[in-house]
Formats: C-alpha cells, structure tokens, sequence
C-alpha cells in the first residue's frame, strides 16, 4: 500500500512538472535580432584609457529601438553591460593609447540576460584588431606636422597675394618675401614640433557619461517575446 502511494505521488508531480514545462513553452516564443543589426549606445558611466582598467564593467542605454516585422524587440533604454577587455597606455614617440571594450549582455525588457557577440563600427578611428584610439604613433606625428608646415606655407603666401587687393602692384613685392618666410617658418614648425614629439606622449581615449558609440552585432540573438 505504502508503494502504491509514492508511486502515485510521483506519477503526480511528474505530470504537473511536465505540464508547467508545456505551458511556458506554449507561451514563450523569441524573435531574432539579425547580425549586422546596429546599435547606438549612450554610456551610462565613462570609460577610458588613463583610469580603467582591464576586467571594469560598464553599462550603456540603447538609444535606438530594435524591432522585427513591426514587433518591438528591444526598447529604447534597453542596457547593454560589457566590462573593458583590454588598455594600452599612451607611451613616448606621440604612441597613442588603444580601448578595447567586450559588450557582454543586454538585458531584456521582462529582466532577461541576453549574451552579445559585438564590435564597434563607428568610431574616431579603429585599429584593426577592434582597439579605440586617436593616434598611432612618431610616424604619423610626423605627417601630420609635415601637414601644417604646407599650411603655414600657404597661408603666409596667400597673405602676401591679398596685399594687392589694397594696394594694387605691391604683391609682386610681398608675395616672395611672405611666401619665404612661411616656408622658413613651417620647416620651423616640422622640426621643432618634430623634436617635441619624440617626448610627448600619445593621445588617450576617453568616452564619457553621455557619449555615443555604433555597435554591431556579430551574431544574432534570439530575445524572447512574451
């Protein structure tokens, strides 16, 4: 007798377990999120390359909504968390820092964790390895002075031919003279600034409270939808 009880109440609470399950399955269904789906971010909190370290977390809202044949997937608001994968510090010879950020979850409208797998597409510049940063190092510190030696070339020559719209005929004098003294004073500027570099470090990479950043997703998610 004693048998036939457990074995009935076990008969019992496997049928109402495995309807439970039925049930959930019955009203739960997701929608899928494409790769390649983009996301714009708002930080929540700043990140950047001088105070963060590796392993510190992060959170950031969805500013844009993420919809499905006319069916809200993921609000606006939504967060995504990720934590800062990777820091290289800025270093001597203009060698700029890089930010590595790993995006790792969503969290659903109904409080669901969603993993990501995402990279940053939009940016001020992305190294080829998914790195932030603004600069790369002596040799483009370099171009970039050569650059605005041209500038102060052209500038003071262009200032030299405006003579002439005040005082006709005077530009044939003060255009060589202005256009000499650009070219002494960019080789100046390449040179000195040139020096300096060798000792100045790199730019960071700071994103702060509020900043923006386009995100895109490697591969899909599937959400679920109730």
């Amino acid at each position: 007798m004693k048998k036939l009880l457990i074995t009935l109440l076990a008969l019992c609470v496997s049928s109402t377990i495995s309807f439970a399950a039925g049930t959930f399955k019955a009203d739960a269904h997701t929608k899928r999120v494409a790769a390649g789906t983009v996301f714009e971010l708002e930080f929540i909190q700043g990140v950047n390359t001088f105070s963060s370290g590796e392993g510190d977390s992060f959170s950031a809202m969805l500013k844009n909504e993420i919809s499905a044949n006319s069916t809200v997937i993921l609000p606006k608001g939504s967060v995504v968390r990720g934590i800062v994968s990777n820091v290289k510090t800025a270093k001597r010879f203009s060698r700029g820092a890089k930010l590595y950020l790993d995006f790792d979850h969503v969290v659903t409208p109904n409080g669901r964790q969603i993993p990501l797998d995402m990279m940053v597409c939009k940016f001020d510049r992305i190294y080829y390895d998914g790195g932030l940063y603004k600069n790369l190092g002596y040799g483009e510190a370099l171009q970039n002075n050569f650059d605005r030696g041209v500038e102060i070339t052209k500038n003071a020559t262009e200032y030299g031919l405006s003579v002439g719209d005040t005082h006709p005929g005077l530009q044939f004098l003060t255009t060589p003279f202005c256009a000499v003294g650009g070219f002494i004073g960019g080789i100046g500027y390449y040179i000195g600034d040139g020096v300096a570099d060798m000792f100045r470090k790199g730019q960071e990479v700071s994103l702060n409270k509020g900043d923006t950043i386009t995100v895109k997703l490697i591969n899909p998610i599937d959400v679920p939808v109730y």
